[in-house]
């Protein structure tokens, strides 16, 4: 790692320093620098590699360059890559039939990043709060939760209470109203007249994996019925297969009015993001009221159809259920020690408090990096852990290890 006193001297260290020296510093990186990757291993520089267990925040599901994407695209690459969409393609029919099937709605609205996607629900729900629910013009409010993490956008900073997503942001879009995350007594008391729809994440994964308590998403899907709002959920992180079903809602029977859906659907390779829902919500949109030049764009529907079509089976969800379970129960034994103070998650997903005594949750992925695993930090003491779902139970054993022996 390279310092203000120490001139870079390694591959690594020159890269980094090249890095830093014409890109805004709005990321702090772990000093690795990736130069190959395949399955659930990246190769740096210098030729170590390292078992990623954060799988791009879930955007590398199926691993890195899955050959069956990686054919897909390579594939499309040889046809068509964009038209836009002022022009009918011929994998865009397709690829919204197929995941509408896949969601159990009727219409798809593509979009490329989660944080456009987000900002689509938004929209759709104020639009149709006005058109269908009859709210008086302006007037539309959006319950949310606190400690959310729907993107960075101006409008979603405005319903975040992370201080460092907001601050110097302002003057902050209005509109919404938050209350805690898991609180149905307070979710009821917030949801008005004006009310348009409740956005949640059915896990929060920015906050460290935050599982709500049993019965807290079918209190929300019951509430929202009864007031006519519309739940959107935003299974951005946790849908495709992350939990060990295709959308975290299942865990409780649940399904949204709304799912806004990113980061897998693009296998890695591409950004590809959707909201999905009915006909009669996202049909109050007319021609030239929202769009994307890249939204839906033929290389997005290629890889976007091949990632719908492995999911389709059952068995990548099945696989993150089952690994998901040996996952925790290692991580529990950590608890168990005194290692870690709490293990949240579902699947192959896990949020870790490391105990202080140990570090904060940037040493430890620190100190993981250099045992060849790579981790990320969030909020102080907390790891997040998302092996992509094609690792192994031997690569899941070896890595939870990993993090034994990182903490002492």
């Amino acid at each position: 790692m390279s310092t203000a006193h120490t001139p870079p001297h390694t591959p690594t260290d020159l890269l980094i320093a090249a890095a830093e020296a014409h890109s805004a510093r709005n990321y702090d990186p772990l000093p690795v620098v990736v130069a190959t990757a395949e399955g659930a291993w990246v190769t740096d520089v210098e030729g170590r590699r390292y078992l990623d267990l954060l799988a791009g925040y879930s955007a590398l599901n199926f691993g890195h360059r899955h050959p069956r994407l990686i054919a897909a695209a390579k594939a499309q690459l040889d046809r068509v890559t964009l038209t836009s969409r002022a022009f009918h393609h011929d994998r865009y029919g397709d690829f919204c039939a197929r995941l509408a099937e896949l969601c159990g709605m009727e219409t798809v609205l593509p979009m490329n990043t989660g944080a456009e996607a987000v900002e689509t629900a938004v929209k759709t729900a104020r639009k149709w709060g006005y058109r269908v629910k009859g709210v008086p013009a302006g007037m539309a409010r959006i319950v949310v939760a606190g400690n959310n993490f729907h993107g960075r956008t101006t409008t979603l900073v405005s319903l975040s209470t992370d201080t460092a997503a907001r601050a110097d942001f302002g003057p902050y879009t209005p509109g919404f109203t938050i209350v805690p995350y898991g609180d149905l007594t307070a979710l009821r008391a917030a949801v008005t007249e004006n009310t348009v729809a409740v956005l949640l994440e059915p896990i929060q994964g920015e906050a460290g994996v935050i599982v709500p308590p049993p019965g807290y998403l079918a209190g929300v899907r019951a509430l929202t019925r009864e007031r006519n709002v519309l739940f959107v959920a935003d299974e951005i992180q946790s849908g495709l297969g992350r939990t060990g079903r295709t959308f975290a809602c299942e865990h409780e029977g649940v399904v949204p009015d709304v799912y806004v859906l990113g980061k897998a659907l693009g296998g890695g390779i591409v950004p590809v993001s959707a909201v999905v829902s009915s006909a009669a919500v996202l049909g109050v949109f007319r021609p030239g009221e929202h769009g994307s030049t890249f939204g839906g764009n033929p290389l997005a529907c290629a890889v976007g159809l091949e990632v719908i079509a492995m999911l389709g089976t059952g068995e990548w969800q099945e696989r993150a259920a089952v690994l998901g379970d040996q996952l925790h129960a290692s991580l529990r034994e950590l608890a168990a020690e005194g290692r870690v103070t709490a293990v949240r998650g579902r699947g192959l997903w896990a949020g870790v408090d490391i105990d202080p005594a140990y570090g904060t949750g940037r040493e430890v992925a620190e100190r993981l990096l250099g045992r060849g695993v790579l981790v990320k930090d969030t909020h102080g003491p907390t790891i997040r852990l998302a092996p992509p779902l094609v690792v192994t139970a031997e690569e899941l054993r070896w890595g939870v290890e990993q993090l034994r022996a990182a903490l002492g």
